[in-house]
């Protein structure tokens, strides 16, 4: 079904470029650069004219803000609002409304959780929480490369099941300090003079990260390990492009390398690491911090994870190895497949604006 949509680059301030949903229609904006990250549409792109068109406000089904609003919030609870890409967003939100059409507005980064002052749009986010989640707020996947064809020569590598699980992880983990704790009441001093909800730390996932870790491995009768654990984010943090490929390559061995990764919610509550994973056709263990995945009606998410609730990571290491010893050596292989097709189908640039109309009841 080919959805008609409309947008105005007129409301997109200058030197911001717009959502990637548009970038196939403003073709000035389709990143050029070789690094495999500027791939991450191209599929999309290609498919893109079957999906939607570009038409004038009154014949449009939706309409789409032209920016992300983590343009306007910032990348972080650090960050200054941008005052005035939010007034001209605010401006695009009032025209919509006086036409009686749907606007949906993205919004991506680690403040995507907060509430944005549009009344009555269509939130798509990366993150939510279960408890606090609206009507109107979409989850949406974090998308990412494709770990086969950037990194296995198109070829997915596959695990034969072993009689203990392999577990893999190779990021960012610090246990919990009075450094951590300091920093987290800044942070909520910083929300209180923004008047937002106090949410919770941005350094929750790293200590739940060093948590569960620390109990996969103090098991080694229930699991192997394989670890690679950092104090920083060397991927993100350097501009030096050969150290980035170096880690990414380290980072893909890794997952390559293993049967199950762990997976768990970085400074907001979503995890990129999942896309990841399901990528490379592996099977995350999923620590559940209150979140809301993608198509979650549709998707049987436990079917794909080991799912570890959050009061239970003491005993993460039990649940792996029963996940791992009620799984047949044929169903092991399978569900690699299934991991990785369910990124495929539904959770890759290409899959999810492929079933981008199955969330609106459009005329």
């Amino acid at each position: 079904m080919q959805l008609n949509i409309y947008s105005d680059d007129n409301y997109l301030p200058k030197g911001i470029e717009p959502v990637p949903m548009l970038y196939p229609f403003w073709k000035q904006f389709i990143p050029t650069e070789k690094y495999p990250w500027s791939r991450l549409y191209s599929k999309y792109i290609e498919l893109s004219n079957s999906l939607f068109k570009m038409t004038s406000l009154k014949e449009a089904d939706l309409v789409i803000m032209p920016i992300n609003w983590r343009a306007i919030r910032g990348e972080s609870w650090k960050s200054k609002v941008n005052k005035e890409a939010e007034n001209l967003s605010i401006e695009f939100a009032e025209k919509v409304a006086n036409s009686g059409k749907e606007l949906v507005v993205f919004f991506a980064g680690d403040c995507c959780a907060e509430e944005i002052p549009i009344k009555n749009s269509i939130v798509m986010r990366m993150a939510k929480y279960r408890s606090k989640r609206k009507q109107k707020d979409i989850i949406m996947p974090s998308f990412t490369e494709d770990f086969v064809e950037e990194y296995l020569g198109g070829q997915m590598s596959l695990r034969h099941k072993s009689e203990k699980p392999v577990v893999g992880f190779c990021g960012l983990a610090v246990p919990d300090s009075w450094e951590k704790k300091l920093k987290t009441v800044l942070f909520h001093g910083v929300m209180l003079t923004k008047s937002l909800e106090l949410g919770v730390s941005p350094y929750k996932g790293q200590i739940l990260r060093s948590q569960a870790l620390k109990v996969l491995a103090e098991n080694p009768s229930l699991v192997n390990t394989n670890f690679i654990i950092k104090n920083e984010t060397v991927f993100l943090n350097t501009q030096d492009v050969e150290q980035r490929q170096k880690a990414r390559a380290e980072y893909v061995k890794n997952m390559v390398e293993s049967d199950y990764i762990l997976c768990c919610r970085g400074s907001a509550n979503y995890s990129i690491r999942l896309y990841e994973i399901l990528s490379c056709g592996r099977i995350p263990i999923f620590i559940d911090t209150d979140c809301v995945l993608p198509d979650e009606s549709i998707i049987d998410w436990k079917k794909y994870c080991v799912w570890i609730d959050e009061k239970e990571i003491s005993h993460i290491a039990e649940k792996v190895a029963e996940f791992h010893s009620n799984i047949s050596d044929q169903e092991f292989l399978d569900l690699q497949h299934e991991c990785r097709n369910l990124w495929k189908n539904r959770l890759s640039a290409e899959g999810f604006y492929t079933n981008f109309n199955h969330h609106f009841s459009t005329k």
